[in-house]
């Protein structure tokens, strides 16, 4: 790590410093490393006074701050731990647009995964088992298409979505903990298969850090400013996903709501939202469609390649029938590359013109 990022590192550890202060400094100052090497004699121009009477703080606390971040940043190579910060190539651009981004991030499996198209899913803890369905159903389908699925690897939507991105994709899991501190304990198993399969788990929280509730808004405002935009799929009036939503409408993020029933009190939430100018979304093809531009811009950019959005679907249906076929006889049948018929497939199952059954598909009706 050189000289700058490890003074991110320092920072983020110090006391008083909080991020807005170590944006101002990175905005502000021509070396962050200068900065705490003397921070009684800044060469910076502009400080707010603020950030000034913090600074004069920071010598009492430079020789243990020294001794913190030697700590933890061998802390984190002795667990293969990506501390990224602000000023690394590595730190997602996406995010690092975003106001208020954390300086410092933890990161583990592919740190690359973080600059790929990601769309965030989000809803209840006590989804119903419908919602739980389609939330898989749409990680699934979402992932297929080229976008890496973000969630917060919480009980309900959030696991659903992680689940249904790893049959096809990839995923991202951002923790209102330590990037140690598994919270759930039930999603232990999903943590690492996340890891296994690709992914990665981030935190902007040091190592340690217990499953407190002011640290949880701060990782919805995470998994937002990661992402392309936020999809609600179940939630209540009072709910930890209208606050994800409040996130990315600030940071220019779209909105996108799955509506439910009016007699469901997880559907009041996404109600309210689609009242305020989400996006109604009934398939992922509407999400794709308008998000497809940035996805393949990003993706080009990023050296990935992306399937068509639309595909050939008159030509699947044809091909499939009303009886059970499996994916490699319809591979055989149409011509198309494995990796599309799936993609199509999951598209025509959540229209509900094609159903899975023990591993084939069926189509339903004459769409």
């Amino acid at each position: 790590m050189d000289e700058e990022s490890r003074a991110v590192v320092l920072l983020s550890l110090a006391q008083g410093i909080s991020p807005s202060i170590i944006s101002e400094l990175q905005h502000k100052c021509d070396s962050l490393a200068a900065v705490v090497a003397q921070p009684q004699r800044l060469s910076c121009e502009g400080l707010t006074p603020k950030t000034v009477l913090q600074l004069k703080g920071l010598s009492s606390q430079r020789k243990a701050l020294e001794a913190r971040t030697d700590e933890l940043l061998q802390w984190c190579l002795d667990r293969q731990v990506h501390c990224l910060t602000t000023v690394d190539k590595d730190y997602p651009a996406l995010l690092k647009e975003a106001a208020g981004a954390p300086p410092l991030l933890f990161v583990r499996g592919d740190t690359s995964v973080l600059s790929l198209p990601q769309l965030a899913m989000v809803g209840s803890r006590r989804a119903s088992p419908q919602g739980l369905q389609t939330a898989e159903l749409f990680g699934r389908a979402l992932a297929a298409s080229g976008f890496v699925v973000t969630s917060g690897l919480a009980l309900g939507i959030d696991g659903a979505a992680h689940r249904g991105a790893l049959q096809s994709g990839k995923t991202v899991a951002v923790l209102g903990t330590g990037i140690d501190v598994i919270y759930p304990r039930q999603h232990q198993s999903l943590y690492q298969t996340i890891l296994d399969k690709g992914g990665a788990i981030v935190s902007e929280f040091v190592p340690g850090t217990a499953p407190l509730p002011p640290h949880f808004p701060r990782r919805n405002r995470l998994i937002s400013g990661l992402s392309l935009g936020v999809l609600v799929v179940e939630a209540a009036l009072k709910s930890g996903s209208l606050i994800t939503a409040r996130y990315a409408l600030e940071q220019g993020r779209e909105v996108f709501a799955i509506p439910g029933s009016i007699h469901n009190p997880l559907s009041k939430g996404v109600h309210q939202l689609l009242k305020q100018g989400a996006t109604l979304v009934e398939s992922a093809a509407d999400i794709i469609e308008q998000l497809g531009g940035m996805l393949s811009y990003l993706a080009e950019e990023s050296g990935i390649e992306v399937a068509d959005a639309e595909g050939d679907e008159g030509l699947l249906l044809d091909a499939l029938g009303f009886d059970l076929v499996d994916v490699d006889t319809l591979v055989g049948r149409t011509g198309l590359p494995a990796k599309d018929v799936t993609r199509m497939l999951m598209m025509l199952e959540l229209d509900g013109k094609v159903v899975a059954i023990n591993g084939c598909f069926q189509r339903l009706g004459s769409g």
